[in-house]
Order: structure tokens, then C-alpha cells, then sequence
């Protein structure tokens, strides 16, 4: 094993206090840790100040896929033992992979019933704790599970939410993610029509988030490590548009990992990418040649976590783990709700 492929590489100690438990208010008042990796310069701003380092020779992605509130509980027809589920990813349209506590009371003749509208029944278990289940039900899926389901917050948050659009961003539109696109929600309706007014191009992509995006790395070498997939969309619009800008010269900056995972999979070659939708487990650790994306606003991760490992591939690892130290030396608030940077 190399440095990069060993996980403890990716290991840092966060104090449980610095883990944000609910959005900053106004969203754009988050902290952003702003740093250049050709002057080293680190700075700390608030997200509003965004504004000051994004110019029309810029093109900003956002992924606009919309939680569902994936987090429904059950209970087992004849014995009624209570049964949670976690929708993770949609196979079809009765069909996902979901996973299930306990699970091992779900057997292959179970029917778990959520109130009157929507039964579900085993159809095979896969790796690591995820079964492949069939709904039943009448009527629309999603309208169904608005109904009954909650949002399917990480484990570390542990205050209840108030308002379910907090865990959603401002420009969320296609239903399927199982967790949000978490740097996404920094951004006000103000603040993105300021960067309209600016003359910035603005694009979405689309990547459903799966459960698997918490997931830890378990195997010691990250190479043996089997990355989850997750669905996506690139239209030949957005294509057309990310191909000229980069032949202008102009930057691309993603906003969210996710968002570079949907650049990074379809890219052709240095500077160009195809319209293309489906599935995508592309797994990025350094070192990582980037074809598509020039500059990153994600928030800060959790230790030895893929998404750690793909910023310490766009920004060097040495430098991450420095960042890393004075965020939390500066009691920036990590994960989920937690503060932002830009990194350029």
C-alpha cells in the first residue's frame, strides 16, 4: 500500500461539538474556508462572500436532485414487529434497494405493511445489509411516501428537524436522493441571482445521492474498497454548454462532490464530457488527474470517507490535512449543515 491508498491516511480527530446539528440562518451566513492551491493562501469568509471569487469567466454546476423523505417505518403483517427502512436507490418503478432495521426479521414470505397504502415483500438480500424489496401499493409512489415518510437525516445529526426544506437546496427538482447534495444548501435565492447578475453561467446536473455516500471506508487498503453507484443525468444542453466554456478558457466550479463525480464520469477527454445518463461509481483518491472541474465548494467530510479521499485528490493531501487542522482549530462546523469551502 501507498500513503494514498492506506485509509488511515484520510484519519483526523473532530471534536463531537464541531458536528452542526441545523443549517446556518440565513443559509449564506455559513462560514467558507476559501483556499488557493497555486498561493496557499487560506481565508476565512462567510459563504455570501462567494461573490468576491466566482467572475464571468466562470461556470458554476449544481446537482438538483430533491430528498425524498426515505425514512418510513412498518410493521410486519401478522406479528407486528416494527420495522425501519431507508430508501437507498430505485431499481423501477415498484422496485429499490433500500436498507432495513432489523432486517433479519424480514424473511422472503414477509409482507411489511406502512399503514393502508404501501406493503412491501423481500425479493433478495445483497452485500453489505441492502435488500432488493418490491412496493405495493396504489395510486403515486412519491405522493405515498410524502405522506408517511420522514427525511432521512445522517446518524450524527440528532436534533430533529424543523421545516423538511432544510434538507433540501433552493434548487432541488428531481426527486430520488437519499441524503441532500449537502454543499448545495449554503445558497439563498439571493445570492444565486446575484451570481446570475454577474454574468456567471449557471447549470444543474442531476446525481441522486444514495445512503452509501455515509458509508464508511472498512478495508484498510481503499483499493479493495467497493464503491457504491448511484444514478445520474447530463443532458446534451449542459454538455454543449461545459464543452464551449472550456474551450473559452473559462473555469468550472462544482458545487458538491457529487457534482464532480457527475463532471469527472463523463468526461471524454481533458476539457471535454458527453451527454450521458445512468449509473456511475467512479471512485476518485489521489493522485487524480481532473479533466472537467477547476475549482470545488463542498463542506468539510467525514474522516476516512471517499468524499475526503476525492478532495484530497483535487487539492492535494497535504494541503487537505492542513485545512482540516485549522478548521478545526477555528471551530468551523463540519458535515451535513456544517460551513463550506471553496477551494480553487
Amino acid at each position: 500500500m501507498t500513503e494514498f491508498t492506506k485509509k488511515s491516511t484520510y484519519h483526523y480527530d473532530l471534536p463531537e461539538e464541531l458536528i452542526a446539528q441545523s443549517p446556518a440562518n440565513p443559509r449564506d451566513s455559513a462560514r467558507l474556508l476559501v483556499f488557493d492551491k497555486k498561493t496557499k493562501k487560506i481565508e476565512h469568509k462567510h459563504f455570501y462572500d462567494i461573490l468576491d471569487y466566482l467572475t464571468p469567466n466562470d461556470v458554476l454546476v449544481l446537482n438538483n436532485s430533491r430528498v425524498l423523505p426515505a425514512r418510513i417505518y412498518g410493521n410486519k403483517d401478522g406479528t407486528g414487529a416494527n420495522i425501519e427502512v431507508l430508501l437507498n436507490k430505485r431499481i423501477n418503478l415498484t422496485d429499490w434497494e433500500v436498507i432495513a432495521k432489523p432486517a433479519k426479521r424480514i424473511k422472503e414470505d414477509s409482507i411489511i405493511s406502512f399503514g393502508n397504502k404501501l406493503k412491501m415483500k423481500l425479493l433478495e438480500r445483497l452485500t453489505d445489509g441492502v435488500l432488493k424489496v418490491r412496493f405495493i401499493f396504489d395510486g403515486r409512489f412519491e405522493e405515498i411516501l410524502e405522506e408517511i415518510g420522514s427525511m432521512p437525516l445522517p446518524p450524527y445529526i440528532t436534533k430533529k428537524l424543523e421545516n423538511n426544506e432544510d434538507y433540501q437546496t433552493i434548487y432541488s427538482k428531481e426527486k430520488g436522493s437519499a441524503a441532500a447534495p449537502t454543499a448545495g444548501l449554503h445558497w439563498t435565492e439571493e445570492l444565486l441571482q446575484k451570481v446570475k447578475d454577474k454574468g456567471i453561467e449557471v447549470l444543474e446536473v442531476m446525481l441522486h445521492v444514495g445512503l452509501g455516500t455515509f458509508r464508511p471506508v472498512k478495508e484498510d487498503d481503499i483499493l479493495n474498497h467497493e464503491m457504491h453507484s448511484e444514478y445520474f443525468e447530463v443532458s446534451n444542453d449542459v454538455a454543449n454548454h461545459i464543452n464551449i466554456a472550456k474551450k473559452q478558457g473559462k473555469r468550472i466550479i462544482a458545487c458538491g462532490t457529487t457534482t464532480v463525480r457527475v463532471l469527472e464520469s463523463v468526461a471524454v477527454k481533458k476539457g471535454e464530457i458527453k451527454a450521458y445518463c445512468g449509473d456511475t461509481n467512479i471512485f476518485i483518491y489521489p493522485p487524480y488527474e481532473f479533466k472537467i472541474v477547476d475549482g470545488l465548494i463542498t463542506n468539510f467530510h467525514l474522516p476516512e470517507s471517499t468524499l475526503l479521499m476525492l478532495v484530497s485528490a483535487f487539492e492535494g493531501l497535504d494541503n487537505i490535512k492542513n485545512i482540516y487542522d485549522i478548521a478545526v482549530k477555528e471551530k468551523y462546523g463540519f458535515f451535513s449543515f456544517g460551513d463550506a469551502m471553496l477551494l480553487l
